[in-house]
């Protein structure tokens, strides 16, 4: 690994029309360089962490795949279509004969590698630290985002939209990579980081706007931005310092455009005795009062009221106890207002309502906006740039 800078570049000097009701025109990109670490190739790999802390894990080749320890050295080979389980050893890696401080397995001819339950692109390294072993998939930046789109979003979705989606997720990936890799990987393949399942997720309607839009990010005053998507917003995404603590100029709240789709309005009811069984330390629950509303409508903070006493609950804690689908929501009994029969919870959206709105680029990209309106809608002040690996 090297150090080597990504050159942003200009894309469009262009103005162009934004969709009715987005907030004006686009702005312009522009000139900037930033420092990352990246491979020593024309291409970026990401290290992308499949597996972490276990004992051991199958992997295995589609192809004739060459096995080489930590350093690189040639150790053998394996046949495609064949799987091995590697287990810690000693503080290192054992494969089949072989035994080595890490082992690598590169597939020939383009093959896939196999890693505990499933196919990836690219090739594995398994590493043994102190909780086990980690098997880190190196994949090629675009080719991971064919399963990332596959994860996110539907496949048949408009053009204009998977291309969002793709910018996003790419932009997304390289800001964690940035802040949150280490040593051993850059990204973990949760939900938590990014949905990546390997080729499984892949389909062919998703490689064209993947590579339309190859190496192009999000950014802001010379930096990759914090490019963070939901699901739907209910009708209005949210200031980020209302969600969470750090505010960014670029995750501002603006009109969405999720009307009509999965979850723009939702409803659950949960008995007094359910909620309190949720809801430690209050008993059966008499009444939830809102204590603090964002201007958007999200719950920042609640006062639950039970028969065995009462506490403020934050609006994401109520959204993990109960199992909802955002913060956008009431709470009201009923029956009686003393004696409750049960609480009705009226939410909007699915997710946490910051940045792109994966529903709402859905109807503005059915609408005829292009993928750059999409993105200068939902990222406030930011900038389509494209890297280059030097």
């Amino acid at each position: 690994m090297v150090a080597a800078r990504l050159l942003f570049s200009l894309l469009s000097t262009r103005r162009q029309q934004s969709m009715p009701g987005t907030g004006g025109k686009l702005a312009i990109a522009f000139l900037f360089w930033m420092a990352l670490i990246a491979p020593a190739k024309a291409e970026l790999e990401l290290r992308v962490a499949i597996k972490e802390g276990v004992n051991q894990v199958q992997v295995g080749s589609s192809t004739k795949a060459i096995i080489r320890d930590g350093v690189g050295r040639p150790l053998g080979e394996i046949a495609g279509m064949n799987s091995f389980n590697a287990s810690y050893n000693g503080g290192g890696v054992a494969i089949d004969r072989w035994r080595s401080g890490a082992v690598w397995i590169e597939p020939t001819n383009s093959g896939y590698v196999w890693i505990g339950d499933k196919w990836y692109r690219g090739r594995t390294l398994v590493v043994p630290t102190s909780n086990g072993l980690t098997a880190v998939n190196y994949v090629n930046l675009e080719q991971y985002l064919y399963s990332v789109l596959g994860g996110e979003v539907y496949h048949s979705w408009p053009a204009e939209t998977l291309k969002a989606q793709a910018v996003a997720a790419r932009t997304y990936a390289l800001y964690q990579r940035q802040t949150r890799g280490n040593t051993i990987y850059d990204l973990g393949n949760t939900i938590a980081w990014q949905v990546y399942k390997g080729i499984e997720d892949e389909a062919p309607t998703l490689y064209a706007p993947v590579n339309a839009t190859a190496g192009q990010v999000m950014a802001h005053n010379g930096r990759l931005i914090l490019a963070a998507f939901h699901a739907s917003s209910g009708g209005h995404t949210e200031n980020v310092e209302n969600v969470w603590s750090e505010p960014r100029p670029y995750l501002r709240a603006v009109p969405d455009f999720d009307q009509g789709t999965p979850n723009f309005q939702w409803v659950e009811r949960f008995s007094p005795q359910e909620m309190g069984r949720r809801i430690a330390g209050v008993g059966n629950v008499v009444s939830v009062l809102p204590e603090r509303i964002s201007p958007f409508g999200r719950v920042l903070s609640m006062k639950v009221v039970g028969t065995s006493g009462s506490r403020v609950v934050t609006g994401a804690a109520l959204r993990q106890t109960l199992g909802l689908k955002s913060t956008w929501f009431s709470i009201a009994p009923e029956g009686s207002t003393s004696t409750p029969t049960a609480f009705r919870i009226d939410g909007r959206g699915f997710g946490h309502g910051l940045g792109l709105s994966q529903w709402g680029a859905y109807n503005m990209g059915r609408s005829g906006a292009n993928y750059q309106q999409i993105l200068q809608h939902y990222y406030q002040g930011a900038n389509l740039a494209k890297i280059k690996v030097r």
